[in-house]
């Protein structure tokens, strides 16, 4: 199977409309139909059902759809790794970080830090994203390393290092009654009058069900705090980027949160093992 006729049959999966298949992929819509007949025949399997009003997949389409998009991001990946390698051998930054933004900064100045001061060290290139989005971007190849936080990021098929496990804190407005508590357990935030947890959207960009606010970013969150719009339970760490108008409250059975390195198994980059190597001999 050719990876040119994966990119056709994806297109034709995700429109359900050959004309718009072909429209998204700038070719003609016949050749687009006979090479997917010619994939049809040489899987011998029917992928998708036509009428001359509607296409839909069959669960051999639907089989594919999903196996043909991973082959596609995994391509994709390796190509921009490579070229990404390529350019660090012309003196051009061979090293992306990603990171959620609002969580971990001061180990992350921590790390940068720390690696800045080795001999051999590259430019290091940050980027800070949304919630889950780290580990997105490190799996298509847009980034070298990552830090993730279990149990929220999946670490499966990667390499990782821990680099600590901290304790979580629910951030109230200021002034609420619980704020005075040494300590608080998760019954006791949930369902509070008036202050939510919020939601944050799934990895296809949609939204759970419920009562809470839709957030997408950590200073969002804590502006819906510090408006008494909602709560929210964050790692010990967040502390340091609260303000007087929120407070925050250890809870003492929200699961433990570990903060970890990451980096693709296959990677060979001498700056991805150099940063690993001292990021994980730090005290």
């Amino acid at each position: 199977m050719e990876t040119r006729e994966l990119r056709y049959f994806v297109a034709v999966a995700e429109e359900l409309h050959f004309g718009r298949a072909a429209q998204r992929l700038g070719i003609a819509q016949p050749p687009l139909s006979r090479a997917i007949q010619q994939l049809e025949r040489r899987l011998g399997a029917a992928l998708l059902d036509r009428t001359s009003r509607t296409v839909t997949l069959t669960e051999a389409g639907s089989v594919l759809l999903a196996e043909g998009r991973a082959a596609l991001d995994a391509v994709d990946a390796a190509e921009r790794r490579t070229r990404r390698v390529a350019l660090s051998a012309t003196g051009r930054p061979g090293l992306v970080l990603v990171t959620k933004a609002g969580t971990s900064s001061e180990l992350l100045a921590k790390l940068l830090d720390a690696y800045a001061a080795e001999p051999d060290a590259v430019p290091v290139d940050v980027i800070l994203c949304g919630p889950a989005e780290q580990e997105r971007l490190l799996r298509e190849g847009r980034a070298d390393v990552a830090l993730l936080h279990r149990p929220f990021d999946s670490t499966a098929g990667l390499h990782t290092e821990e680099l600590g496990t901290e304790g979580q804190v629910v951030v109230l407005p200021a002034g609420h009654p619980l704020t005075v508590r040494s300590h608080v357990h998760m019954g006791d935030i949930a369902g509070l009058p008036g202050l939510p947890l919020p939601r944050w959207p799934n990895r296809d960009g949609t939204y759970p069900p419920g009562p809470g606010p839709r957030v997408r970013d950590h200073a969002q969150v804590l502006q819906l705090v510090a408006l008494g719009r909602a709560c929210v339970v964050t790692p010990e760490s967040s502390r340091a980027q609260l303000h007087g108008d929120v407070a925050a409250v250890p809870v003492l059975d929200a699961p433990k949160v570990t903060t970890v390195i990451a980096w693709p198994p296959h990677s060979r980059s001498r700056a991805v093992a150099d940063f690993v190597r001292t990021v994980t001999c730090l005290p």
